[in-house]
């Protein structure tokens, strides 16, 4: 199936066919390149996004990651020679804490482990029926246009996939409502996260008016109820901001800018990705930081004692979710999802999406380091 523009303009007859995607799996007609909205019901139902079981929805393939043999150099470990208050002191963000930021971090790390604020791993083959892996990319696909448009700060985006996971986790959806999720979903991180958020007849917009404000403030108020108004939990990019200040103040320093881009980069990647849902948010961030060193440095062991410290992971626990990610960045799962792909080909983000790390990642970087 081809991949359809991503910006396009809503007709009045495509009203009531930005549900209907999810539900009929119809490719759209060829769609003009400009746009006032984007509705999740013009993008085709990509095919290829994952490897999915017909019968429970989940991905049949396991992630495969290349590896080369190759034996780990002690001097490779890159050992640590400053203590964790050493670097916080360093780093200069006075929105990181400096006084107090490893307390904070210890706090987050104990929150993301709370059951309540978790999504269930394999939710969608043991509690959904009619949404698959396929669906839940391509509304996730959608969801970053939609951010785009209303120009949504990155961490409400993050926030509206976790609590698209957690309010799937425990309430068996219908593939007619899932993008009304989605947009309820990012109305309510957007009052938690944004100065200025999106009304209410804007989400009713960008999907136009295929629900109205009155199902969208219902479907507000169960997603709220069934999270139990837990909406501040911590994200990948909560994680991923103290791991890049981490790198920045590290012996082989990089360019910063594009490490940060990339790193973001990849961490939207990982969102696309069902396989993703099990991993906490700080080992994603730490296997983004593990890619992105390791794209603009292949040569360098991408991980250290130092790294190992402040993130609590060996290379050894990273290895799969290195994978996924990587295979994300090489467009060997997800290639179709365009939308973060082609916001990060822009020259404000350092054109980062147009970088690419080698195929593949030696074995040695995944073994642990050798205690000194």
């Amino acid at each position: 199936m081809a991949d359809k523009e991503n910006c396009v303009r809503i007709t009045r007859a495509a009203k009531k066919r930005a549900a209907s995607t999810i539900a009929a799996a119809e490719p759209p007609s060829e769609l003009p390149a400009t746009k006032k909205r984007v509705v999740l019901g013009e993008r085709s139902n990509l095919s290829n996004v994952v490897a999915v079981n017909s019968e429970s929805g989940f991905e049949t393939q396991k992630p495969k990651c290349r590896t080369t043999k190759r034996k780990v150099k002690k001097a490779e470990a890159m050992t640590a020679t400053t203590t964790v208050q050493d670097v916080d002191e360093k780093i200069e963000d006075p929105q990181m804490c400096a006084a107090y930021v490893s307390d904070i971090y210890e706090y987050l790390h104990k929150m993301e482990m709370e059951p309540k604020r978790r999504p269930l791993p394999g939710y969608i083959e043991k509690v959904q029926k009619d949404v698959s892996a396929n669906m839940r990319g391509i509304l996730v696909d959608w969801l970053v246009e939609v951010a785009e448009e209303y120009k949504l700060v990155s961490d409400t985006l993050f926030l509206t996939i976790s609590y698209i996971d957690r309010f799937l986790s425990l309430n068996a959806l219908n593939r007619q409502r899932l993008q009304l999720l989605g947009v309820s979903s990012m109305l309510i991180a957007s009052k938690y996260e944004e100065i200025n958020p999106p009304h209410v007849e804007d989400f009713c917009y960008i999907t136009d008016n295929t629900y109205t404000k009155k199902e969208m403030v219902e479907m507000e108020a169960d997603i709220l109820k069934y999270l139990k108004f837990e909406m501040g939990n911590p994200t990948t990019k909560t994680f991923l901001r103290r791991l890049l200040a981490v790198v920045a103040q590290g012996k082989y320093k990089t360019p910063n800018l594009k490490l940060e881009f990339l790193g973001y980069y990849l961490a939207e990647l990982s969102l696309l990705d069902y396989h993703c849902v099990k991993f906490l948010p700080s080992l994603v961030a730490a296997s983004v930081i593990f890619v992105s060193r390791f794209t603009i440095q292949p040569k360098i062991h991408p991980w250290s004692l130092e790294l190992q410290q402040y993130s609590g992971y060996k290379p050894s626990d990273l290895k799969e979710c290195v994978c996924i990610i990587h295979d994300l960045q090489l467009s060997r799962k997800g290639g179709s999802l365009v939308a973060v792909r082609e916001k990060y080909k822009q020259h404000k983000f350092k054109s980062v999406a147009t970088l690419s790390s080698p195929s593949e990642i030696p074995t040695s970087y995944f073994e642990d380091f050798m205690e000194s």
